[in-house]
């Protein structure tokens, strides 16, 4: 027999003999004069003595409920108990016996609850009284006829109060522990007295006492546990330093004061959920999750979802993780907090881990506030060491010079990676490459646009110098992490590490089709911000978007591409009224963002008059996308059709002095080809011609006839 088996019959040896004593005192209580409950026997309708029939009679007209109906008139009387069959012996005897069973370690349930809950002995004598309940079914009748009233088959106030010894009448007070913890439920109706209304056990306290301890029924649809241990079992040497803190915080907090709220900062949830999980194992707690949004908002509601989670608390060993991380600010009261979880912290006890991503001033409970970070890129590469083993590599180094990922996720990559079925010419660097891109893709679907990126070095036409600086580019994006982790630039500056460049030119110059080079040499995400949908109007809501963009994009150092960046970073203007002011804080916010952002920031522009001095400074790259000239034009009509295109008799010269950027040169070429595709014919002089002829008409340009006429028989016409 193990030691919870031995315990398990303890408690029970122990709950038997308090049955037993508490079925004597109340055979007592109802003493011999008092009617007796029916219980087994025919009863006859007439006897010879039919005065001493008469009250029984009335007795069974009364028909009282019972739990299971109401008594017939067919069941038997319980023989009358004279006050000689229960003695004080007998009862001091079955006190002795209860004593005797509640001295063993560890106490039985009962003991442990009156203990944890702070019940006086009478509380503990109400509480076991209400349990019986539960546990024997002749403790109505003997209710009932102990309080001289068959339709009283249940416990009450008054009956507590006569039937155990040391009665307090503070116990019914709502500050008293069987009232406040919701040990017991009074069902009080109408005018009824408090004292003459049925009290009754809550079903988690009876469980308990019977020696069954899990979590409440009420609580389980809202509260999930949460257990990382399968996925990460062990904390890098910075995020233990975390947990000891918070160990030293929570060990701080006396007996008599409530444990600090443990509020954990930072865009990082994997990382705080994994410090949590550690901290409350270490005391052994099991962690459950709540959502902030599942708080109810009625404050009744609110209040017993509070009590009943700190009773929780109490009865076992759990911690809970409030996730607030998705909150809006936008539904904070002005002091800082949501008012439904600001009262559920000043209501609520035990350990309690908050997730939000910045402070909340004004918290109604004692908190202490930790920033939470991934590992470092030294634990990061030892950890995809660990999870890759033999088949490491270069694999680490390269990995983690581009992504930021925590430990679960690192894990989760490399088993996955290392498990697929490896397909014809692709490697395991592949597969983790392709995996960890997949996993730090941000959720950006309403203010950014995925591009897939397909332009390489060869499609783009620009002078040397240009073409010098994006691989300029690419190469520090591709090796930043040598530089500021290995070679410790990131230990000796503290900002200006995020790499980001702009690009300035007329449209159609090459702008866009750069960045597409740039990511797809990086093999990174590339996303097109949709100003539309990062600019509000509303004050605080950009810079809310501006937030979330570039939190999303952070882990995988996704390439952030900004078109038409004068409409976002224009310059600062003079403070005149209120608007001003906050459309300044929102170009303050870019200007920091943009050198804490770990990744590559591309603005474009064709207004670089436009945008803010101070940008200037912060940007490491400039870059100025020329008019093609005739050379440059040449070379991109030479390599504007795919090779599955047939063509006639190009003249590259003549469509060289088409006078137009690169972007109108892609325009001209695909609608020709669609006007081949009508005549079923190769792209021929004539057909470019008469596309060319559409475009410079939709830019306005002279579209005179002579400058535009092919014969092919005759090569140019004028």
């Amino acid at each position: 027999m193990n030691d919870l088996d031995r315990w398990h019959k303890d408690n029970e040896e122990y709950l038997a003999a308090a049955l037993q004593w508490l079925r004597l005192r109340l055979l007592r209580q109802g003493g011999q004069e008092k009617p007796a409950l029916i219980l087994n026997a025919n009863v006859p309708e007439a006897t010879p003595a039919a005065e001493a029939a008469a009250p029984r009679r009335r007795f069974l007209r009364r028909q009282p409920q019972t739990p299971s109906g109401p008594i017939s008139s067919t069941q038997h009387l319980l023989p009358p108990a004279p006050l000689d069959m229960v003695t004080d012996e007998q009862i001091a005897e079955a006190a002795a016996a209860v004593t005797a069973a509640e001295a063993v370690e560890p106490p039985p349930a009962l003991v442990i609850l009156a203990q944890r809950f702070g019940l006086s002995r009478f509380e503990r004598d109400v509480l076991l009284l209400c349990a019986t309940m539960e546990l024997d079914t002749r403790v109505a009748a003997l209710c009932a006829r102990a309080q001289d009233d068959a339709s009283q088959y249940y416990p009450t106030f008054a009956l507590a109060l006569s039937l155990f010894d040391e009665p307090t009448w503070d116990a019914l007070s709502p500050e008293r522990p069987l009232r406040h913890w919701r040990l017991i439920e009074i069902n009080q109706p109408g005018a009824q007295p408090l004292t003459a209304s049925a009290i009754r056990a809550d079903e988690r306290i009876v469980n308990f006492i019977k020696g069954l301890n899990y979590l409440d029924d009420r609580l389980t649809p809202l509260f999930v546990p949460l257990d990382v241990s399968s996925e990460q079992p062990s904390l890098p040497p910075s995020q233990m330093d975390t947990v000891a803190l918070i160990l030293q915080n929570l060990d701080q907090a006396t007996a008599t004061q409530r444990a600090p709220v443990i509020h954990l900062l930072g865009p990082d949830v994997p990382s705080k959920q994994l410090i949590a999980w550690h901290a409350a194992a270490a005391l052994n707690l099991h962690l459950y999750r709540l959502p902030a949004e599942l708080l109810p908002t009625q404050a009744a509601e609110l209040e017993t979802l509070a009590r009943l989670w700190r009773r929780e608390s109490i009865l076992l060993p759990v911690a809970l993780y409030l996730d607030a991380h998705e909150a809006e600010r936008s539904t904070q009261t002005e002091g800082g907090q949501a008012p439904p979880l600001n009262r559920f912290l000043a209501r609520s006890g035990g350990v309690l881990f908050l997730d939000t991503r910045e402070v909340w001033p004004g918290l109604s409970r004692k908190a202490v506030s930790l920033d939470i970070n991934k590992p470092t890129p030294t634990e990061q590469k030892d950890a995809w060491t660990d999870a890759l083993g033999e088949h490491a590599g270069d694999a680490p180094a390269r990995l983690t010079g581009q992504f930021n990922l925590d430990l679960m996720t690192i894990g989760q990559v490399a088993r996955q990676a290392l498990s697929a079925t490896e397909r014809e010419g692709e490697t395991l660097a592949d597969r983790l490459w392709q995996a960890c891109l997949i996993r730090t893709r941000p959720q950006l679907d309403n203010l950014a646009q995925r591009l897939d990126a397909r332009a390489t070095w060869d499609d783009l036409v620009l002078p040397q110098t240009e073409k010098n600086l994006l691989h300029q580019i690419a190469d520090q994006v591709g090796q930043r992490g040598r530089v500021y982790e290995e070679w410790g630039f990131a230990r000796k500056m503290n900002r200006g590490l995020g790499i980001n460049a702009l690009f300035t030119g007329e449209s159609g110059t090459g702008k866009t089709m750069a960045a597409e080079v740039i990511a797809n040499d990086l093999e990174l995400n590339l996303y097109r911000i949709d100003l539309s949908a990062v600019v509000s109007k509303y004050i605080g809501e950009t810079e809310k978007n501006l937030r979330r963009l570039f939190d999303a994009a952070e882990n995988g150092g996704a390439i952030l591409f900004f078109d038409e960046a004068d409409a976002l970073f224009g310059k600062r203007s003079e403070v005149k009224d209120s608007h001003d002011r906050y459309a300044n804080i929102e170009i303050n916010y870019l200007l920091q963002r943009m050198e804490a952002y770990r990744g590559l920031a591309i603005l474009a522009t064709n207004m670089k008059s436009a945008l803010d001095t101070a940008f200037m400074r912060r940007l490491r790259f400039v870059l100025d996308f020329p008019f093609p000239g005739l050379a440059e034009r040449k070379a991109i009509w030479q390599g504007v059709f795919p090779s599955e295109m047939q063509t006639d008799s190009l003249n590259f010269d003549r469509l060289a002095r088409l006078n137009v950027t690169g972007g109108n040169i892609q325009n001209i070429a695909l609608n020709a080809a669609f006007l081949a595709a009508r005549a079923g014919t190769p792209i021929s002089m004539s057909l470019i011609m008469e596309a060319a002829r559409a475009e410079f008409r939709k830019l306005g340009q002279p579209t005179s006839e002579a400058n535009f006429r092919w014969q092919e028989s005759v090569g140019e016409v004028a």
